[in-house]
């Protein structure tokens, strides 16, 4: 077989080599026999050929009587049809223009235009005459006071004090009174409205689950425009999104960009999908494409159908691709004969399949493409399938490799590096996800490539993308190019870039007024306007004090990943110590800075400590000067898989599911993970963690209390408490336990352990190790009972659970839930049967059906179940879902903190993510002055702040 010069393949035109006709007779055929059939053949040549001139004459005949037909039988108007389409084919969108309309083909008549008096702006541009070097490092970006004026869905004036006299007298007013003004945040990466929530079977249509390649099916046509997601994602200031086909498929469809305006209460003329549409004039087109290990486990079965490896998905995506390219050059073969020859001597119509359509419209340049890839091999492979068949693509999704490998993104087609678009530090769900970095999009804008961070919502609450692009920042991403990550970057990546992302005259009036920084904890949008139109009637606006924006600080962007370790070390500059309890000998001065002194892993001064600091000196101990050091106790992660799993989506790296059996956390400890070393690093140097019921998040066994820095279960003091809690769950995965089709059945199961705890209490449990032998500890109240449950009926049914066993038992249950969602509706329940809360998440949304009356916060709901807890009493603390959240937990603390209008101090904030988990359990916390402390560069509390230092009861300090 003739193999192609450039790369030693097969050329696309290469047939198998037919095999000889059955119809062909071994041996010879007598002479008599083949005159006979000759003569025939001739007759019948002969009779064709008069026919074909009869039909041909006929044909004429009827040309000339009939201008509808050419000479060929076909009709004129379909092959003018066809020749409009050659038009169309072969146009070259460009970005829609900004500067220069009028008006936004979006606006609809009967707003009136508004004027947003006194703002601190973003432009989302360096000042005119900056250098591109120069922009890239930052110089020229900044924050403006000016006012914002917003008529016909366009900006139409950025200027200070915009007089009311030269607009018109229906103008709407709004004073920012200072705070921080922005474009639209932009999702780049989103499922709303595809996967409405709650998820149900009925509405769920991410995915075509009928072929491994379906270019051809539409997002839009799963867009369902009354999912209540959509507003929830817009009261985080998100205004823009792409709405995404899932990544089940090599080829997954294509994309639409929408716009969270829907229906008349938001401006809209109806409810509708094609109302949402960003573009009306749809100059763009958009696709979804995925790789790696999603495709090859949903449509891989050996023997059956494929692809099963990453070399059949890159089979799959080339036999793709030729496809489309032979229909493309097939089409492009019969414009050139139609424009050259003329259209009465065409003989066939426009060749065209509506299968390959769209990825024919990519080849062409009409598409702007999006692919799901996390590896290196992944990455390389579709890197050059863009040169193969001359397309380009705008940016790899998850991408969590890609900052491994930017030279390999520059080997793109076409010139421009495909962008990333990322999580913060959401990883380590899958083996794909394991190799990742939190610094990802700093090493990526270091080398000259576009970070963006998207949500994939509803894998991320796209409310809070903000929160992502706040966290690159807080990684070392340059504070302007983490506000592009969800502004600019994004807009022009889709296209958009001369409308959306920037607050210029000509964009589209798509603005946020935030309550303070929108890359600080916990920031909120005050407003939102969608094409000039305000978006909530009367939102809910928190108390905080006047705003400031961040001053970026470049020392954030000096990364320390080797930190070094010390028995014995000096910290000067502590201006704020937040240590719980008794420090006994630790008391610090009333000056303004402290100085703390380590020896051999544990506090030994805290204050002026001259003698030590002197006797040091001496011995050479280093000194670690800090910049507004904070000392606080350390963190605890409650509620995930830490220590007992490694890659949630290995099985071979995970302890794995109890749901028929019971179990003991401690006997499936596995230590010194990945995982665990991220935990310590970030100040989290103790967990308690409980074996899984069925899925990440749902526990079922008894949990363990251990220290994350500790190698194996043999360290000394590597754990702090064996059986913290007896663990059940009764969320909607309950429905697949062990004899439990129904909720129904599950809280009767749980009641008639329990109840048959009561009436065995007085017997000698053999085995004390048994599921029984701790349900007697929990009747007789020396055990917690954990309840892992979100919904409000169920938490109502577990109450009373509560009150029959105690009735029974004639004791008290310490009882306390675990995710909490919809607990907030029982506060008052709770705090009186003393029943305290573990959120976790901190932040729940309307994911499941029994979390859909989660509190989404501000500007929608006023609070969120944090504060309707903590306002009624009830012991209250944050645990985590997802292993991945052990970064945040100080941040998480934040935002209570900073959204809890007053409710919490700075060392009660910190309390949320340590002391109160203890509290709950009845358990004794190991303290900062047994060696459990971090010290802090900046508030923990803040997105500013770095760890310099974790103490964790281990004889020794990490120093960054």
């Amino acid at each position: 077989m003739k193999m192609d010069d450039k790369d030693g393949l097969p050329p696309y035109s290469a047939r198998a080599q037919q095999p000889p006709s059955p119809w062909r007779r071994q041996g010879k055929v007598r002479r008599s026999r083949g005159l006979r059939c000759l003569a025939i053949a001739c007759l019948a040549f002969i009779a064709f050929a008069q026919w074909k001139q009869l039909q041909s004459s006929s044909s004429s005949s009827s040309s000339a009587t009939n201008p509808d037909i050419t000479t060929h039988g076909l009709s004129v108007k379909r092959l003018q049809d066809d020749l409009a389409t050659c038009g169309k084919l072969r146009k070259k969108p460009e970005d829609p223009a900004g500067p220069g309309r009028d008006r936004n083909a979006r606006y609809i008549d009967g707003h009136a235009p508004t004027l947003i008096k006194n703002a601190t702006i973003w432009v989302g541009e360096p000042v005119e005459g900056t250098s591109p070097e120069d922009a890239r490092k930052g110089k020229g970006f900044g924050w403006i006071s000016s006012d914002v004026y917003l008529e016909d869905g366009l900006i139409k004036r950025v200027e200070p004090d915009i007089a009311l006299s030269t607009l018109s007298d229906d103008t709407i007013v709004f004073n920012a009174n200072g705070r921080p003004l922005t474009s639209g945040i932009i999702d780049m990466h989103s499922h709303a409205g595809g996967a409405p929530l709650p998820e149900l079977d009925g509405s769920e249509d991410t995915n075509e689950m009928a072929s491994d390649i379906t270019p051809y099916v539409r997002s839009i046509d799963a867009i369902k425009p009354n999912d209540p997601q959509l507003q929830v994602i817009k009261s985080g200031g998100v205004t823009t999104s792409l709405i995404l086909p899932g990544s089940a498929n090599n080829m997954g469809g294509e994309a639409y960009v929408i716009k969270h305006a829907v229906g008349k209460s938001d401006g809209r003329n109806e409810t509708s999908a094609a109302d949402l549409l960003a573009d009306p004039d749809r100059n763009w087109r958009f696709m979804k494409m995925a790789c790696g290990e999603n495709p090859k486990r949903v449509y891989g079965k050996p023997g059956q159908q494929g692809p099963t490896s990453r070399m059949g998905e890159s089979w799959e995506f080339r036999h793709a691709f030729e496809q489309a390219t032979t229909l493309v050059r097939e089409q492009d073969d019969w414009c050139d004969a139609a424009e050259a020859l003329g259209l009465e001597n065409v003989k066939g119509y426009l060749p065209q399949e509506l299968r390959w359509e769209s990825l024919g419209a990519l080849l062409r340049g009409q598409v702007h493409l999006n692919t799901h890839c996390y590896t290196i091999p992944d990455l390389e492979a579709f890197i050059d399938h863009t040169n193969e068949f001359k397309f380009i693509l705008r940016a790899f999704h998850h991408a969590h490799q890609t900052y491994l490998v930017p030279e390999i993104l520059k080997r793109a087609y076409g010139g421009d590096p495909p962008a990333s678009a990322l999580f913060a530090d959401n990883m380590w769900y899958k083996s794909e996800a394991y190799i990742a970095s939190e610094y990802a999009g700093k090493y990526l804008y270091d080398n000259g490539l576009t970070p963006i961070y998207v949500s994939d919502n509803p894998v991320l609450n796209a409310q809070h993308v903000v929160f992502e692009a706040a966290k690159a920042y807080k990684y070392g991403l340059p504070y302007h190019a983490a506000l592009a990550s969800v502004t600019t970057a994004p807009a022009e990546r889709l296209g958009f870039g001369k409308r959306l992302g920037k607050v210029k005259s000509g964009f589209d009036a798509d603005i946020v007024v935030w309550d303070s920084d929108p890359l600080s904890v916990g920031a909120t949008p005050v407003q939102v306007w969608i094409d000039g139109t305000a978006q909530f009637e009367d939102p809910v606006e928190l108390a905080k004090p006047a705003a400031q924006v961040i001053v970026p600080d470049e020392d954030l962007s000096n990364i320390v990943e080797e930190p070094a370790l010390f028995e014995d070390v000096i910290f000067t500059g502590v201006s704020q110590v937040l240590l719980t309890g008794d420090l006994g000998e630790l008391k610090p001065h009333g000056d303004k800075t402290y100085n703390l002194v380590i020896s051999k892993g544990k506090m030994i001064c805290l204050g002026s400590c001259e003698p030590d600091i002197a006797a040091a000196a001496k011995s050479k101990i280093p000194v670690v000067q800090l910049k507004n050091g904070y000392l606080t106790e350390s963190f605890t992660a409650f509620g995930s898989t830490l220590g007992l799993n490694a890659i949630d989506a290995e099985k071979d790296t995970d302890n794995g599911a109890d749901s028929s059996v019971f179990s003991r956390a401690e006997d499936g400890l596995a230590l010194d993970t990945k995982k665990l070393h991220v935990s310590y690093d970030y100040g989290v140097t103790k967990a308690i963690s409980a074996p899984k019921f069925r899925g990440g998040g749902t526990q079922h066994g008894t949990s363990v209390g251990f220290r994350t820095g500790a190698a194996t279960q043999l360290d000394s003091k590597a754990i702090f408490a064996s059986d913290v809690a007896l663990h059940y769950t009764l969320d909607l995965s309950a429905k697949h336990g062990d004899g439990t089709p129904s909720l129904s059945s599950a809280i009767g199961a749980l009641r008639h352990k329990l109840l048959q705890a009561v009436t065995d209490r007085n017997e000698t449990v053999k085995d004390v190790y048994s599921e029984s032998a701790y349900l007697q500890q929990v009747i007789n109240g020396s055990l917690p009972l954990a309840i892992k449950v979100h919904s409000a009926d169920a938490i109502a049914a577990v109450l009373k659970v509560k009150s029959v066993v105690e009735t029974a038992a004639n004791s008290t249950i310490r009882l306390f839930l675990v995710g909490g969602a919809e607990s907030f509706l029982l506060a008052d329940e709770l705090a009186s049967a003393g029943v305290g809360v573990v959120l976790a998440p901190i932040f729940s949304y309307a994911v499941t059906w029994d979390q859909r009356r989660a509190l989404t916060g501000a500007p929608l709901t006023n609070g969120t179940a944090i504060d309707r807890l903590l306002d009624a009493g009830v012991k209250t603390a944050i645990g985590i879902d997802e292993d991945w959240w052990v970064r945040d937990l100080g941040l998480l603390a934040g935002i209570a903190f900073k959204n809890g209008g007053g409710r919490l101090g700075e060392k009660q904030a910190l309390g949320l993510v340590s002391e109160n988990v203890y509290k709950i359990l009845g358990l004794d916390e190991p303290k900062a002055k047994e060696g459990h402390f971090v010290v802090f560069e900046g508030s923990p509390l803040d997105i500013g702040s770095r760890v310099k230092a974790v103490g964790g009861g281990r004889g020794t300090v990490t120093v960054f």
